[in-house]
């Protein structure tokens, strides 16, 4: 089912809205789940700041694929199965310090997490771009969607 305006508006609201998201890597072949924060760039990616020490990162080191899931809060009201979320399939690829991308992703990254600016002084973290290929918006009951790369824009 296309995403209709008014989804692909609550989508890009909960994309704004939020700032952590489980990170789904593989674990010597087995899945493994972490909370991440992130950072949107604007061009339908998410950015990272994974340390070098984190079960995670050695992990998308191994291999790149990784799903997302940002969800929005639960309040305690009402059924939590009707909230809205978001579940991303893409690849992770680092963004080296000396890359032309770095300062911009970095820049971004401090906006949105501003608490962040001590790990980038530290020389284990590095900055991931997650690409998504794929993903799959849930909006309520009987009201999901399946997700272009391209609808995860936000500007």
């Amino acid at each position: 089912m296309p995403l209709p305006p008014d989804e692909l508006e609550a989508l890009r609201a909960l994309l704004r809205g939020q700032r952590q998201g489980a990170l789904a890597t593989l674990h010597g072949g087995a899945p493994a789940v972490s909370m991440v924060a992130y950072a949107l760039d604007g061009a339908g990616g998410f950015l990272l700041h994974l340390s070098a020490l984190s079960q995670h990162t050695a992990d998308i080191r191994a291999d790149a694929r990784v799903a997302l899931l940002v969800w929005q809060p639960d309040d305690g009201q009402g059924n939590p199965l009707t909230l809205h979320r978001l579940s991303v399939d893409g690849a992770a690829q680092p963004i080296g310090r000396d890359d032309a991308a770095y300062a911009p992703a970095k820049a971004l990254y401090l906006e949105r997490l501003p608490g962040a600016t001590i790990t980038f002084t530290l020389s284990d973290f590095t900055v991931f771009r997650v690409t998504p290929t794929g993903g799959r918006f849930v909006a309520g009951f009987g009201r999901a969607y399946d997700v272009a790369p391209n609808e995860l824009s936000v500007v």
